[in-house]
């Protein structure tokens, strides 16, 4: 009991060091990023994961571009999140659906539930079970060894690179699935966005440096052009090679949690992604 405490105590410390202002809206159980935002006025609003939420950044990209279009913008961005967190949120998908525009991060494909395993309804990368059919593929692996999804495809792929692709394929399957059915709910103004320090290509997953550490996992530009017909466009936001050595500066989180901030873009990619975003969000908004 005691060792709760003490742990309670040190959470409540470092979660002062930013108020990311957590709030809910309608009937979603979803925590967001705040202040609650007013809807019945017009709005953009951002679905994404970690770098959509914008964690230890004091101003992620939906703030920036907030600021500088003078119109509300809703982060649903969600730490960990992938697509299965918003295409099952009525909540979330109606709010969207009534946006002006809608900015959809593109998240990895190991971040949804699948035939071969199951991942937490609302922190994706939870991994919960495996189906019957990936333990048999796999009867040489102890799955109970696993809590995260990276993890334990990590393994997999170290166990065998033949057996993986069957893996991977389904990944992608379900992703292309799952994408189109969020893209039927929230209708036709919404723009893709890409936010990662590597290029949308066709490369070969495997052939990629340090091919289990890519975000978003998985994705090929071919799988994004298959959705180009559904959404208005898509937004590549690469960070300069400045702004990548910048790493963790202006970055606000607690000692414990540097090696965790190391690996998010940093600020100054906030910055280049809201200057590649506004004026794409304006020309979108124009035409319609």
């Amino acid at each position: 009991m005691e060792f709760g405490a003490i742990t309670m105590k040190q959470e409540t410390i470092e979660a002062e060091l930013l108020s990311y202002s957590p709030c809910r809206y309608g009937a979603s159980r979803m925590l967001f990023r705040g202040p609650r935002k007013r809807l019945d006025q017009p709005y953009l609003a951002f679905i994404g994961g970690t770098e959509t939420y914008g964690k230890y950044i004091e101003k992620p990209y939906p703030a920036l571009v907030e600021k500088a279009m003078r119109q509300t913008c809703v982060n649903f961005g969600c730490v960990n999140g992938g697509i299965d967190a918003f295409v099952n949120d009525g909540t979330v998908m109606d709010i969207c659906a009534k946006a002006d525009m809608t900015v959809v991060q593109i998240m990895g494909a190991n971040l949804l539930s699948n035939r071969f395993f199951s991942v937490h309804p609302r922190r994706n990368d939870r991994f919960l079970r495996a189906s019957t059919v990936l333990q048999a593929i796999y009867h040489d692996v102890d799955f109970s060894e696993f809590s995260f999804t990276r993890h334990m495809l990590s393994a997999l792929h170290s166990k065998s690179i033949d057996r993986f692709e069957t893996v991977v394929s389904e990944l992608r399957e379900a992703w292309l699935a799952r994408m189109r059915r969020m893209l039927d709910q929230i209708g036709e103004n919404v723009v893709l966005l890409w936010f990662s320090e590597n290029e949308p290509t066709n490369e070969p997953w495997d052939e990629l440096p340090h091919q289990m550490q890519v975000d978003p996992l998985f994705i090929t530009k071919e799988m994004i052009d298959q959705l180009r017909p559904l959404v208005k466009g898509l937004i590549v936001a690469k960070p300069s090679k400045d702004a990548l050595v910048r790493g963790t500066a202006g970055m606000i989180y607690p000692i414990s949690q540097q090696r965790a901030a190391r690996e998010m873009l940093g600020v100054d990619c906030h910055n280049e992604a809201a200057a590649v975003l506004v004026p794409a969000i304006r020309d979108q908004l124009y035409e319609i």
